[in-house]
């Protein structure tokens, strides 16, 4: 480890360097004035009240106002704005006329985050522009406020979001990310720490060591890696939960349990991996392609519920999809223990399969009769 400077700059440095990168990248929580331009064809008091509110508010940023709507488009497609307001011409006539105007919001879904953040910020302020407008008329009318709120908004809403209240992207997204990459730091070094014996024919020098025992052999090369992955896991841990200030409504221990166990499953599949394919160039290639998976099968990006039977399976495989779940019980939801019993017995189901493949790799640290490419 200490000999090649790769196996500590892709633990140590990847994590530290991606730690720094999504919390400052995530650090206001939610991405905040998301520029958008509007499209007046009215050019009336009505429609310059409704872009100076708009302006006023945190999420979106008014940088284009423009009767032109090709002008708005092309600052669309040169990704200065991320959505467009377009206020029709006799608006204002109609909105007095009580003529049910139309407005047009156009965002552009190339950018998810940004384009539905502009597109709920444009959706409010006019839902509220055309509320307050009602409630003017009310009150000329001679109606009382909670008769004119009573028909405004009959039903009123009152949203509780559990344990994020602030609506806080890093929250859901940086607490599983972070897992998720030292996760393939994991799945990666552990196989390419195997394979590399196996390529350079250095097997019988390491078998010599542990005095011929594979199991001595194995347990001593993984013993220093897993010390470390540990040390950085809880590391991730103590940053996020006590340094952010991430909210943690159940046991921070039985989470940074489901840290260790998602660490040794992962390198279980690794050993895995290396045993079927004891190649280190076809274990690698393998190995990145079911680590990046775990990204997209987890369950945190997209709901698994929501995927085809197929894919819903394979969620069974994936290490990081029952980590997730342990993370939202313990950290979100702070559910029963049985909750978190579950995902944690499916991350120690993999251990086993390490074993499975033993005579396997023993075999290939013996005889090294593998292509050394």
């Amino acid at each position: 480890m200490f000999v090649r400077p790769l196996y500590i700059f892709a633990s140590v440095g990847v994590m530290v360097l991606c730690t720094v990168f999504f919390l400052s990248i995530l650090k206001r929580g939610a991405p905040e004035r998301i520029p958008v331009a509007v499209v007046d064809h009215d050019q009336s008091s009505i429609s310059r009240r409704l872009c100076h509110e708009t302006n006023t508010t945190q999420s979106v940023q008014i940088v284009l106002i423009t009767p032109d709507y090709a002008e708005a488009r092309r600052a669309m497609q040169r990704g200065e704005v991320y959505g467009i307001l377009d206020i029709p011409e006799g608006f204002y006539a109609d909105l007095v006329s009580f003529k049910q105007p139309e407005l047009h919001f156009y965002v552009n879904n190339a950018y998810t985050v940004g384009a539905n953040t502009a597109y709920k910020q444009l959706l409010t302020m006019c839902n509220l522009t055309s509320g307050a407008f009602q409630r003017e008329v009310l009150r000329k009318k001679g109606l009382p406020d909670y008769l004119i709120m009573e028909r405004i908004q009959p039903v009123a809403i009152s949203a509780h979001m559990i344990a994020n209240p602030w609506s806080n992207y890093a929250i859901y997204l940086v607490s599983t990310i972070l897992p998720g990459i030292l996760s393939l730091v994991v799945l990666m070094l552990t196989i390419f720490a195997i394979g590399f014996e196996l390529k350079m024919k250095t097997s019988h020098e390491w078998l010599d060591t542990a005095g011929g025992n594979y199991v001595v052999a194995m347990t001593g090369k993984l013993i220093p890696y897993t010390l470390l992955y540990i040390v950085l896991g809880v590391g991730c841990n103590v940053i996020l939960f006590r340094f952010m200030h991430f909210p943690v409504l159940g046991s921070s221990w039985r989470l940074v349990g489901g840290t260790i166990l998602l660490i040794l499953a992962m390198e279980s599949m690794a050993v895995t991996l290396i045993g079927l394919l004891p190649t280190l160039r076809d274990a690698i290639s393998i190995g990145a392609l079911y680590g990046m998976l775990g990204f997209s099968l987890s369950g945190f990006t997209y709901p698994v519920m929501n995927m085809l039977p197929v894919f819903q399976a394979w969620t069974w495989l994936i290490p990081l999809r029952h980590y997730y779940l342990i993370y939202v019980n313990e950290a979100l939801m702070a559910g029963s223990i049985m909750n978190t019993f579950i995902p944690a017995a499916c991350l120690m189901a993999f251990f086993p399969l390490a074993l499975l493949v033993s005579p396997r790799l023993h075999n290939a640290l013996i005889y090294q009769n593998y292509p050394l490419k």
